[in-house]
Parts: C-alpha cells; sequence; structure tokens
C-alpha cells in the first residue's frame, strides 16, 4: 500500500509539474486582475467568492448537525 501510495504522490508530482511549464510556455500573463479592479469588478468577484464558502459551509455544518442527531437518536 505504501508503494502504491508513494507511486501516485511521484506521477501527481510530475504532472503538476508538466503543467506549470506548459502554462508558462503557452500564453503571455492576462493582468485580469488590474482590468477587474480598474473598473469596480473585483469587489463583484470577491462578493460572489465569499457568497459561494460561506454557502458551502452553511450546508457542511447543516450536515453535521443532522448526523450528529441521527447518531443520538440511534444510541
Amino acid at each position: 500500500m505504501k508503494k502504491i501510495t508513494f507511486f501516485l504522490t511521484l506521477l501527481m508530482g510530475l504532472f503538476m509539474t508538466l503543467q506549470v511549464h506548459a502554462q508558462q510556455a503557452s500564453a503571455p500573463p492576462v493582468e485580469m486582475a488590474g482590468v477587474l479592479h480598474q473598473n469596480g469588478k473585483i469587489y463583484l468577484v470577491v462578493l460572489v467568492l465569499v457568497t459561494i464558502f460561506a454557502g458551502i459551509i452553511f450546508q457542511l455544518i447543516r450536515i453535521e448537525r443532522k448526523l450528529n442527531r441521527l447518531e443520538q437518536n440511534n444510541n
């Protein structure tokens, strides 16, 4: 099992390294954050991301409470 885990970790590291090199050579960097900040839209992007993460956290807390309630009912 340790050999498989080591092999998969090594393989993923290789793929990540290849991906980084491919991204650097393919296209010039785009300054999207600068453009969004100049137009004032960066705040909208941040608001959407915060809303998504807050929703995910809310759902996880709800599921955890339901699981705890079910575990207590079974005992």
